[in-house]
């Protein structure tokens, strides 16, 4: 950038950095969204509920069989 430039366009240095810091949180949240859908946490999630009696064994084989096979959908 040149200094004319920059000169030009120092008013909008605060709108630019709004909008670096909007992109970073977005950037974030889609970061910890994905995290926490992820199949090996939804995996643990269910091993966790049937551990603890909140789902019988053949629900949760019926739940990781779909997770597995969006897992491999997704590879595909």
């Amino acid at each position: 950038m040149g200094l004319i430039t920059g000169i030009l366009t120092l008013p909008l240095a605060p709108v630019r950095g709004v909008v670096w810091l909007g992109e970073v949180l977005q950037e974030e949240a889609e970061r910890q969204l994905e995290e926490t859908n992820s199949p090996e946490r939804r995996l643990a999630d269910l091993d966790v509920r049937r551990a603890s009696g909140e789902i019988s064994d053949e629900e949760a084989a019926a739940i990781e069989a779909e997770i597995i096979e969006a897992m491999l959908e997704r590879e595909d």
